[in-house]
């Protein structure tokens, strides 16, 4: 649980530093991006089951008391994925792959020409 003074706020980092509702996999981005949107706690609870009407309430009262802080924590969480997307992706090209599909692909419309 992340403590800010005397604030209990259900929240908790995983390995990767993402911030998770505490006891869900629920993300923060998540609850917050549809409360941005204008969605109720109580439509925000309907949408994540797992996620409890008082906890929804304590990470919104939460953000809006620290909005720019979340905000450039969901900004940070952002990069490292978009970081993390490009490094995998470099690592593991379909490159070759589609490459060789194409040349198959052309040698068979060869073939039957």
């Amino acid at each position: 649980m992340l403590e800010i003074g005397s604030e209990r706020i259900p929240l908790v980092a995983d390995q990767e530093g993402v911030l998770r509702i505490a006891g869900t996999r629920v993300p923060l981005d998540a609850v917050i991006d549809l409360f941005d949107e204008g969605a109720s706690p109580e439509e925000i609870v309907e949408q994540f089951d797992t996620l409890q009407l008082g906890d929804v309430y304590a990470v919104i009262g939460y953000y809006l008391h620290h909005r720019d802080e979340v905000i450039a924590h969901l900004s940070e969480e952002d990069r490292n994925a978009k970081v993390e997307r490009q490094r995998i992706e470099a690592r593991y090209s379909s490159r070759p792959l589609r490459e060789r599909l194409r040349r198959i692909k052309e040698a068979r419309k060869n073939l039957g020409a």
